[in-house]
């Protein structure tokens, strides 16, 4: 999962959602959904700028209250043919349940270094659940980090999930 570069800009964004441990940033272009980023919790929350980013930011609302909240947001789906495969391998763990970089990996006849990279390139967090890959010796880390916000989201999620 891609995280903002330092000193992001808020005018990069058209959506902040407060979330426990993080904020929920969305970004928009034209019909697409573009971006789904994950910023520290003491940035500020942001009102939708079009009516893309509402429809997003609500659905991202009602997963915070509901784990079992489908989305059907419109994704501008990038990446290498690997990387797509991971993201759709991802999309069918099931909530409350994860898989392990390894496990995943034998599933595409990859490698876990291989799977871990795809997952933390993946530009729709939440929605592409990339939280639901974990180490095979306990959470692992999240978006190339070992600690910090991003972990103690990852944290939330699973726990939101019912997966811890």
């Amino acid at each position: 999962m891609r995280t903002p570069a330092q000193g992001y800009s808020d005018a990069s964004f058209d959506a902040v959602i407060a979330f426990p441990a993080m904020r929920v940033a969305v970004r928009t272009r034209g019909a697409t959904v573009t971006a789904i980023v994950y910023l520290p919790p003491e940035v500020p929350v942001m009102a939708p700028r079009n009516r893309l980013a509402e429809r997003a930011a609500r659905q991202i609302e009602r997963y915070r209250a509901d784990p079992d909240t489908v989305f059907d947001l419109p994704l501008q789906r990038c990446g290498t043919p690997f990387q797509r495969d991971v993201w759709r391998a991802l999309e069918r763990i099931p909530r409350g349940q994860t898989r392990s970089y390894g496990a995943l990996a034998r599933s595409l006849g990859t490698a876990a270094r291989a799977v871990g990279q795809a997952c933390g390139e993946n530009r729709f967090p939440v929605v592409i659940p990339c939280h639901r890959v974990v180490a095979a010796s306990g959470i692992g880390g999240f978006a190339h980090a070992r600690g910090g916000y991003l972990l103690e989201a990852k944290r939330w999620l699973l726990a939101h999930e019912r997966a811890l």
